[in-house]
């Protein structure tokens, strides 16, 4: 009997230590990324607006994959274009796939590194300009779970890649290729220029946001 019962615990030791080790794997997460901006300029006025949800979940104690499917709208009211005085709008898609290595330094406090690759395609309605970009981004930063199901995130851009191209209707493309260290990642500067939308303020690489752990 003595036995058994030495067993059992051992046996619940072990499944205890497993639990544990276990961790966040099999947990999914749910956080998003929101801006918007405007800039007015005497008739003329520009705005921009991002919204993006991001869904994933832990493959492993320390591994996250997930995607973020999301929209930027570029207006300009007024805008000069060619001589002629026009509304702009311009509607783009985002799918941005990206994984996640988390590494706890202490209690409740994390460090992750992030890569990600966001996908953005769409066009201006009026001029029927097309517009896309692929993108490779590397971040780092911190997570401090709040609670088992909520935590607060710190991250820092490290180094981006974007190749955006530019196809008006009835003319020729432009590409531009970009590689930026500690670059903030924010509507590219090229779709401003050629979709008078509103510059976005590259102040700091750093952000901050919440997430949901479920």
């Amino acid at each position: 009997m003595k036995k058994i019962l030495l067993a059992a615990l051992i046996f619940a030791g072990f499944a205890a230590n497993a639990q544990e080790n276990k961790g966040l794997q099999g947990a999914w997460f749910a956080t998003s990324q929101f801006g918007y901006q405007q800039t007015k300029t005497g008739d003329v006025k520009s705005t921009n607006l991002t919204v993006l949800p991001i869904v994933g979940t832990f493959v492993t104690p320390s591994v996250a994959v997930g995607a973020g499917i999301g929209y930027i709208n570029l207006k300009a009211d007024n805008a000069n274009v060619g001589g002629a005085t026009v509304d702009l709008n311009t509607k783009l898609y985002v799918f941005q796939p990206l994984v996640r290595k988390y590494w706890n330094v202490a209690g409740n406090f994390y460090f992750f590194g992030q890569l990600a690759t966001p996908i953005i395609s769409g066009k201006e309605d009026t001029t029927d300009m097309k517009v896309s970009q692929f993108g490779v981004s590397m971040s780092g930063g911190f997570d401090f779970f709040v609670t088992k199901n909520f935590s607060v995130e710190f991250s820092y851009d490290l180094a981006n890649f974007t190749s955006t191209t530019l196809k008006p209707d009835g003319g020729e493309k432009t590409t531009v290729t970009n590689f930026s260290l500690a670059h903030v990642a924010n509507v590219e500067s090229t779709y401003n220029g050629a979709l008078h939308g509103s510059d976005p303020t590259l102040t700091t690489p750093l952000s901050f946001g919440f997430k949901f752990v479920f």
